[in-house]
């Protein structure tokens, strides 16, 4: 006897595809990507620029998900439009390899991206830090950014900002090749880093 086991509604932060918005509206958000689209199924999860959305449709190549006022003015979600490209991640299988972080999928806010610089191999990227998140990024520690697994590079340099190091692989896999200073990207923080601060606080 065979049986699959269960998704786990987490996700490790590593990038499935890059695809590309078909329709943004009413809430309403639909992707353009067979492959991806073929391993979801209707009430499944997955995640969109590391933001966790519920399958509700699916038509060909193109799969459809709901999204609420409150994620569309607390994620970058709300400022897509047809053709915007968006990292998709499938969920975390019980059976599958963490290869990146724990990722909820629960975006804790949204930061510009201060400065781009090329590195000697890829891009150094400093993002301003909001200070709810100050506690819990930490030089070493793993942050998702639109939903990739990064560590920070830097904090505090300059004040109020967090860096990251950006190899040539993830600059052609993500969405990250389109950086720019200005950029609104998703952040979440680790979740174990949350947990110990918050028992620390207490």
């Amino acid at each position: 006897m065979t049986f699959s086991l269960p998704d786990t509604w987490m996700f490790t932060g590593i990038v499935s595809a890059v695809s590309k918005v078909v329709q943004a509206d009413g809430g309403r958000l639909g992707i353009d990507h067979a492959w991806v689209a073929r391993h979801l199924k209707i009430g499944g999860s997955v995640a969109v620029n590391g933001c966790c959305l519920t399958v509700v449709k699916k038509r060909g190549p193109v799969f459809f998900c709901d999204v609420v006022p409150e994620t569309l003015r607390r994620t970058n979600l709300g400022a897509l439009a047809p053709e915007s490209e968006v990292n998709l991640e499938l969920p975390l299988r019980a059976n599958s390899l963490l290869d990146g972080h724990l990722v909820l999928g629960h975006i804790d806010a949204t930061s510009a991206i201060r400065s781009v610089r090329l590195a000697t191999s890829g891009r150094e990227v400093t993002v301003e830090l909001p200070s709810a998140l100050s506690r819990v990024v930490a030089v070493k520690g793993s942050i998702a950014m639109d939903g990739v697994s990064l560590t920070v590079a830097a904090v505090d340099k300059p004040p109020g900002t967090f860096t990251v190091a950006l190899i040539p692989h993830t600059l052609e896999a993500t969405i990250a090749g389109g950086y720019r200073k200005g950029t609104v990207v998703n952040l979440e923080a680790d979740v174990v880093a949350r947990y110990v601060a918050r028992n620390l606080h207490r």
